[in-house]
């Protein structure tokens, strides 16, 4: 991707967006190019303004991140949207897993690693905060109930697991055949048994499952 990626920044509280802006200014290769209070204000920036990149809050009145991550993923698919929060509640989490967004982050994350979060999605990755995906991968009341699954990552061949494990660190397809030395077809092909083995809604949802059984200890050999 040739140029600065452009940003659009999504909160409510107006200083809080200017910081983000002032920080990222002291970023090389990354530009805010626009702003906007909620959901709805974004959409209508995004009618007129070409972005590569949205990096929002989770809670915000009119629209909040959640439904703006579903709008997009209608309106303006494959552009990647960052959600930031602050609040430890799961079902918000879980939310914006299940809107599809291509990151999650706390709102203390460095200005740092967000440049760098946005660089990763911006080239097909994902970014999940491990404080972030204990929150959406902490089982509900009913999935108690239910107990343990079948160990997810027994279900792979050995190749699986290889292209498993760089799926949950967030690489694109695109970045995984670099790294294994293989055709990005055949790691697309790789990516879609995984979502049918695992039975998981999209790459969001299939990322995070796989963080979940790496980090378990439980992941069907004995490790």
């Amino acid at each position: 991707m040739s140029g600065a990626l452009r940003v659009l920044v999504v909160d409510d509280q107006q200083l809080l967006r200017r910081g983000l802006v002032m920080l990222f200014g002291t970023v090389e290769g990354v530009d805010v190019v626009a702003q906007a209070a909620h959901g709805a204000e974004a959409l209508a920036v995004l009618r007129a303004e070409d972005v590569d990149v949205v990096l929002a809050d989770a809670k915000m009145p009119v629209m909040d991140g959640i439904e703006l991550v579903r709008r997009c993923a209608r309106e303006h698919p494959g552009l990647p949207v960052l959600v930031l929060t602050t609040f430890d509640e799961p079902d918000v989490v879980r939310g914006a897993v299940a809107a599809g967004a291509a990151g999650f982050l706390l709102k203390d994350t460095s200005i740092e690693a967000l440049a760098e979060a946005v660089r990763a999605v911006a080239a097909g990755g994902l970014v999940i905060d491990p404080r972030v995906a204990r929150l959406a991968l902490a089982p509900s009341r009913d999935e108690r109930d239910e107990g343990d699954g079948p160990p997810a990552l027994a279900l792979l061949t050995p190749t699986e697991r290889e292209v498993a494990a760089l799926v949950a660190e967030g690489l694109s397809n695109q970045a995984i055949a670099a790294r294994m030395v293989l055709a990005e077809g055949t790691v697309k092909n790789h990516v879609s048994a995984l979502l049918r083995k695992l039975r998981a809604a999209d790459r969001t949802v299939l990322a995070l499952t796989l963080y979940k059984a790496l980090h378990s200890g439980r992941d069907g050999t004995g490790h």
